[in-house]
């Protein structure tokens, strides 16, 4: 997987400073998105890695199925990509994509598990502490796991808040049995 985003990583940064200087983040992040989710179906992804097409074949069918995400600089990408054989990596340069664009927004992705739902106003609150804390804008991504018991568990890139009862007697246990 490192050697895929190595790869994948200038691509990504060139397609970002295009975007960036049309002021087209969010519609290249979006479109990048959809890219990336449409090249992993395996029917689609077995006939891009078919040599029978040609680089203009699979970067133009590419464009059709997306027909209405793709734009004209998008098509163009693509044949880059098809005419180098990367299209396989559009998966790894749109999670590229997104890391350079949460960077340039100050933000960052927030995963918050909880046991149980949280309303509007906790999960705001949560947010607004969390944006003090890390001092960017906080994407919360909340879900619910009623194993945890009780708390929550925090993660955002490589930080790990575990305040969940499942957590503690974790803990507890590995405690009693040291």
């Amino acid at each position: 997987m490192a050697e895929l985003k190595t790869v994948a990583r200038p691509y990504a940064k060139a397609v970002f400073e295009v975007a960036r200087e049309q002021g087209q983040v969010t519609e290249w992040a979006d479109m990048l998105n959809i890219l990336a989710t449409v090249t992993l179906e395996p029917k689609l992804k077995k006939a891009l890695g078919n040599p029978a097409f040609s680089a203009e074949e699979k970067a133009n069918a590419l464009a059709d199925v997306c027909a209405e995400a793709t734009t004209e600089q998008g098509k163009a990408f693509l044949l880059t990509l098809a005419e180098n054989k990367r299209l396989s990596l559009i998966p790894a340069i749109s999670e590229l994509f997104l890391q350079f664009k949460l960077k340039f927004e100050k933000a960052v992705n927030v995963n918050f598990t909880s046991a149980f739902e949280l309303s509007a106003e906790q999960a705001q609150a949560l947010a607004d502490s969390l944006s003090k804390k890390l001092d960017r804008k906080i994407n919360l991504i909340n879900e619910t796991d009623a194993s945890l018991i009780g708390g929550v568990v925090i993660r955002t890139g490589d930080l790990i808040i575990d305040g969940s009862v499942r957590g503690k007697l974790a803990k507890l246990s590995e405690a009693i049995n040291s």
